[in-house]
């Protein structure tokens, strides 16, 4: 009955290695006899839903002994009448193997826009470390035993801000729905370090809340990494730009146009000497406009619109120099001026201090002086175009 139908793109967060990352996680030690929740916000609605599994960086097979969905009712708690059973080929068990993924079956459940999505999964064993995104600003929960079936929070009784082997959720069943989205790839910026935890003010979140308010159908699907870079892989950072935007971007269902918002750590990691920031190569510009140019030419190979968007200033920041800075005046110049995307986000200038073009306005900064607040997020999101999407 339900073959045919086409999903949409509800949420969706790149998966990275197993590792100790920015905060306290759960992903290196992995899950044994516990069960995972997880709260997701979704950017458009359905009536019905299925969520997909990754073991990408998985040295063995996992076996998820149970799983559910449902709609949050603040915290670990789910809504009255909400919780489903999920099951994969009928099945309410799955082993994925080691560098896979798997779809559950699909669940009828009505999904409004915005509304937190709640997944649960039980691993009966040991699981090893564990796939995951490490910065999700929300919180997950853990508890031990099988609790797929509680809807209530009484035994999650630990938390982290790290999403766990849930890489999409999809959804399906509403005309206004199907079936695009747009897709904010990036780095920390775009995956929201500075934002308030647990508040959804991300800067992709901020661009929903616009799109919404136009009344477009369109989904917006976060694909940032902290850390991450344009030409290198990182084992705390994920998988280079280069290297994921097929699988972050071009293969999720409907996607029409990709915001590409990257660079900065590639400038700036080479002027520091920090254990985390490796590799740390010095990348000159002109690599940079490769790899820019290379995601731009497989975006329009499969008629994805491409907005490019300047590198923000971070005087101040730890990795500010002389030479990072002119970098990131060439990389913005071409940026704007190029003509190789099909429109630009100008975010350095939205955000620019106007005493001081290399400075974050003070409005905007979280406090590190790379990373915007809240009031920043908004403003990227305002600085978006959304003829150009």
């Amino acid at each position: 009955m339900y073959g045919a139908q086409q999903w949409s793109a509800g949420w969706s967060a790149p998966v990275q290695r197993p590792s100790s990352g920015f905060e306290e996680n759960w992903s290196e030690a992995g899950f044994d006899r516990q069960s995972v929740r997880q709260v997701v916000r979704v950017t458009t609605s359905g009536t019905r839903a299925r969520v997909r599994l990754s073991n990408r960086f998985g040295k063995k097979p996992l076996t998820v002994s149970a799983a559910s969905a449902g709609l949050t009712d603040g915290g670990a708690a789910l809504r009255p009448g909400t919780l489903r059973e999920l099951t994969f080929d009928g099945a309410p068990s799955v082993v994925i193997p080691a560098g896979g993924q798997v779809t559950s079956d699909g669940v009828e459940l009505r999904v409004e826009r915005f509304d937190s999505f709640t997944v649960t999964l039980y691993f009966a064993g040991p699981t090893g470390p564990s796939t995951f995104h490490a910065q999700a600003y929300t919180d997950s929960h853990l508890a031990d035993g099988d609790r797929t079936a509680d809807a209530g929070s009484e035994a999650f009784t630990e938390r982290t801000h790290s999403w766990y082997y849930l890489s999409d959720v999809e959804l399906a069943g509403d005309e206004e729905a199907q079936h695009e989205s747009v897709v904010a790839f990036g780095d920390s910026i775009t995956d929201g370090f500075g934002s308030t935890v647990g508040a959804d003010r991300r800067y992709p979140d901020a661009l929903a809340g616009r799109i919404a308010a136009e009344g477009l159908p369109w989904a917006v699907i976060n694909a940032g990494i902290g850390g991450n870079l344009m030409l290198h892989d990182s084992l705390w950072y994920g998988d280079a730009a280069v290297s994921r935007f097929e699988r972050d971007v071009l293969d999720k269902p409907g996607v029409r146009s990709v915001i590409l918002f990257a660079g900065l750590n590639d400038i700036g990691f080479s002027e520091v000497d920090l254990p985390t920031y490796k590799p740390a190569p010095d990348v000159p510009v002109t690599e940079l406009v490769d790899g820019y140019r290379a995601l731009i030419e497989r975006a329009h190979e499969r008629g994805v619109r491409v907005i490019g968007a300047t590198v923000l200033p971070f005087k101040g920041a730890e990795y500010h120099t002389p030479r990072a800075e002119a970098k990131r005046v060439a990389l913005n110049d071409w940026i704007r001026t190029s003509g190789a995307y099909d429109a630009v986000a100008d975010f350095a200038t939205a955000l620019a201090s106007a005493d001081d073009p290399e400075l974050l306005d003070a409005a905007f900064d979280s406090g590190d002086h790379k990373h915007p607040n809240d009031a920043g997020y908004r403003v990227m999101a305002e600085a978006v175009d959304l003829s150009s999407l």
